[in-house]
């Protein structure tokens, strides 16, 4: 079964509660999305470890529910 975009970001605010986060269904078919999320706990980290952090933030979900996620993230402006 699909990911809801509601279920996304609660996943996501669980892992960052003060994240700034926009979510678009890429499909139309709960599986492709994009994400952007700005969070402080990103500041100081590479991009890559910024989206290692929210692939874990999924718990094993990408690949299975959710099967495509187009990321962008950062810390906010002036943090990192």
């Amino acid at each position: 079964m699909p990911m809801s975009a509601d279920s996304l970001r609660s996943h996501l605010l669980e892992a960052f509660p003060d994240a700034e986060i926009d979510i678009v269904d890429l499909a139309g078919d709960g599986d492709h999305y994009r994400a952007r999320v700005v969070a402080e706990a990103f500041a100081g980290h590479s991009r890559v470890k910024q989206h290692q952090m929210v692939y874990a933030a999924l718990k094993g979900r990408m690949g299975g529910e959710l099967h495509a996620l187009a990321l962008e993230t950062a810390a906010p402006e002036g943090k990192g």
